[in-house]
């Protein structure tokens, strides 16, 4: 390994054999999406083989540790990765092993509940600025800023003239941290309704996860068609340039992490991370 932590190996064979063509995933800026024709079983090329997919997955546990090292050392990038999702589409799964072998010193983890009084007191975004990464920093929002274009759509708890005014906003938060040296990555879990009902009955069943089950997830999975809808808008209204979106099909969690973890590799692959020069006069010290 170089000092910018590339393997040897890879620096003469390129790119891995196993990748998954990530790009087929995203959201170009201005597509229209239909999620119906996302296909949430999806396993791109590993065609469902579920232990050559974990293989896979494994290596880029530990490529993922090794750039989170050098970057976290470097102190010169910012990453922010936002998780969005159905309940049960796997953002709490995905921080657990995606990120399982990284520094904990360089990660830190937000997440949005419903706002409290000093938050309504304020515009929506108030709350999420101080939570963006610092250099040398990733940050993990577990929902985020969007919560203000789904729930509150869906619930009615503003007008639309107020929540479709913020499709803008977003992209305009967005860019300004891309313009200030922050790279963006979006991903939309997307679960299919009976995996959702597979997993909210797997946590009933199960004593050791009933802890995890909320009623109130019934009643929004009630009102499922009024997310997809509410989804699709946000992804076709949001995904721009400096931040698109990619959608992962997360009915197979293994494949959903796979995805995650490459295109999190790949972008950090594509950073000129390398480690800082040492100290000058090192070479003379010898420690006794």
């Amino acid at each position: 390994m170089d000092r910018t932590g590339t393997p040897q190996s890879e620096q003469a064979n390129g790119v891995p054999r196993d990748r998954v063509d990530s790009a087929r995933f995203f959201v170009s800026p201005g597509q229209a999406v239909d999620l119906a024709a996302w296909d949430p079983r999806a396993t791109g090329n590993f065609n469902g083989d579920k232990k050559e997919g974990r293989n896979e997955l494994a290596a880029l546990t530990a490529r993922l540790s090794e750039l989170q090292e050098i970057f976290y050392a470097q102190g010169k990038h910012r990453l922010l990765i936002i998780l969005q999702g159905m309940d049960t589409s796997g953002k709490d799964g995905v921080i657990r092993h995606v990120f399982a072998g990284v520094n904990p010193q360089g990660v830190r983890i937000a997440n949005f509940k419903a706002p409290t009084p000093a938050e309504l007191a304020r515009d929506y975004l108030w709350r999420i600025h101080p939570h963006v990464p610092a250099n040398g920093e990733m940050v993990i929002f577990n929902r985020s800023h969007y919560e203000d274009v789904l729930i509150v759509r869906v619930r009615e708890l503003v007008p639309q003239a107020v929540w479709s005014r913020r499709y803008a906003h977003i992209v305009a938060f967005e860019q300004m941290l891309a313009d200030e040296g922050t790279t963006v990555l979006k991903f939309f879990l997307h679960i299919s309704k009976e995996e959702q009902r597979a997993r909210l009955q797997a946590r009933l069943d199960d004593p050791t996860k009933q802890w995890k089950f909320n009623p109130v997830d019934l009643a929004e999975r009630a009102r499922w068609d009024d997310y997809m809808a509410a989804y699709a808008a946000m992804l076709e209204q949001t995904s721009h340039a400096a931040a698109p979106w990619l959608v992962v099909p997360a009915d197979r969690k293994w494949f959903r992490n796979l995805l995650v973890s490459q295109v999190i590799v790949e972008t950090l692959e594509s950073l000129e991370l390398r480690y800082p020069d040492p100290a000058p006069g090192l070479a003379q010290i010898v420690v006794e």
